[in-house]
């Protein structure tokens, strides 16, 4: 009688299969949010304005998530309104909302886009903080204090 020749384990036949299913896996599940955006603020501030009923503001929204979002509001106790401006070449626009692209960012600077504080409640000073909550379509809102600086601050960013 013949004697049965011994066959390979499976486990290593399919050993190698298992590690590229498994980075895979792993490669999916990475810090990305993938299908969602991933917001904060950075670089916020108002310059203390010279009109007693509006003010501008400045900010930059960070997306770091795979999905694109958009800012379709903003709001504040401070002020009886605040609109969002496009500024595209040399004419400014109000928006009903505005972009804020997947793994990128929306940028509110001096001469772009920005936001505009309209009747407002009292004037803000430098040092004090503005308090204002900006909803987006898909994501929730961000409460976000933004310190008013000197009217003719300028940001190290470059905002």
């Amino acid at each position: 009688m013949r004697s049965a020749k011994p066959s390979r384990p499976i486990r290593l036949l399919t050993l190698p299969t298992a590690m590229v299913t498994g980075a895979l896996l792993l490669a999916g599940c990475g810090s990305d949010s993938g299908g969602r955006a991933e917001l904060s603020v950075r670089a916020a501030y108002i310059p203390q304005p010279v009109s007693d009923s509006m003010a501008a503001g400045f900010l930059t929204i960070v997306n770091k998530g795979g999905a694109k979002d958009e800012l379709t509001s903003v709001t504040t106790t401070a002020a009886g309104s605040v609109t969002l401006h496009e500024t595209v070449g040399s004419s400014m626009e109000q928006v009903s909302s505005l972009d804020v692209p997947a793994h990128g960012q929306l940028v509110f600077k001096s001469g772009g886009n920005h936001l505009m504080f309209e009747k407002l409640k009292s004037k803000p000073v430098r040092g004090e903080k503005v308090t204002v909550e900006l909803r987006f379509a898909t994501s929730d809102p961000l409460e976000v204090e933004i310190p008013v600086e000197s009217a003719t601050y300028v940001p190290a960013t470059g905002n």
